[in-house]
């Protein structure tokens, strides 16, 4: 594999604070968090976040809220349909990844992925969409970077993302990595940077010291240099989409 099946590390973490702008709507069944750029109600540009296993939750808002501050229309779609780990297990340590994770594969969340993409392009007349994915969701983001889906994509801390999913992309792709990472290891980054290399597509990996997995997402802001790495990631998430997108 690119990089390993989710473990503990990914169910670890902090909340953040903040009052997320947007709003969630039901979109065809699906609950899916929406935020405009600030003046802008028919931007031609989106990004469609694909979460880590919390869904919908204030970190990920904030970070869609940051995206839409920058000029993005942003959305996450609930790719576990009501089925999230919940951020109180996170706290606990109690998230029981092993029984949660089969009932998530993609023939669940491919669905969810796709229906988000045409409802971005078709209804809301997106001409261009940017994806990110966070742990979890790099495996959907992998799938859906292809012509007429996704068309760049950010990946931080990927999980279950598997050597062919990679080899597939058909877009411009950037990685954020961390240094400590038992999902994404060195070995499996080095090996991801030949699959890319192979690929014909622009691409680019990233690595911060001192972190650890879910860093781009659930760091501890009250340690600087863990708040810096994750305003790091995110200034190369939006430095790659004004260039590809």
């Amino acid at each position: 594999m690119a990089s390993n099946a989710p473990g503990a590390c990914c169910a670890s973490g902090f909340r953040h604070e903040g009052t997320p702008a947007g709003e969630t709507k039901n979109i065809n069944g699906t609950e899916t968090y929406i935020v405009y750029p600030k003046g802008n109600q028919t931007p031609e540009k989106a990004v469609v976040i694909l979460s880590d296993i919390f869904g919908i939750y204030v970190n990920a808002q904030l970070l869609a809220d940051e995206f839409a501050d920058n000029g993005y229309l942003t959305v996450i779609p609930d790719l576990f349909r009501g089925d999230a780990i919940k951020l109180e297990d996170m706290e606990s340590g109690k998230a029981d990844l092993p029984s949660w994770i089969p009932n998530h594969q993609p023939a669940a969340v491919d669905p969810v992925v796709e229906a988000t993409i045409k409802y971005v392009r078709q209804d809301l007349g997106v001409k261009r969409v940017a994806g990110v994915g966070y742990c979890f969701g790099g495996k959907s983001l992998c799938r859906f970077l292809k012509p007429g889906k996704i068309d760049v994509g950010y990946t931080a801390h990927p999980s279950f993302v598997t050597e062919e999913e990679l080899g597939a992309v058909s877009g411009p792709l950037s990685i954020s990595a961390s240094e400590i990472d038992q999902i994404f290891t060195t070995e499996q980054r080095h090996k991801s940077e030949e699959i890319l290399a192979k690929t014909g597509q622009n691409w680019q990996i990233n690595l911060y010291s001192g972190v650890s997995h879910g860093f781009a997402v659930r760091a501890d802001l009250t340690n600087k240099h863990h708040k810096f790495a994750k305003e790091q990631a995110f200034a190369q998430a939006i430095s790659w989409f004004n260039q590809y997108l």
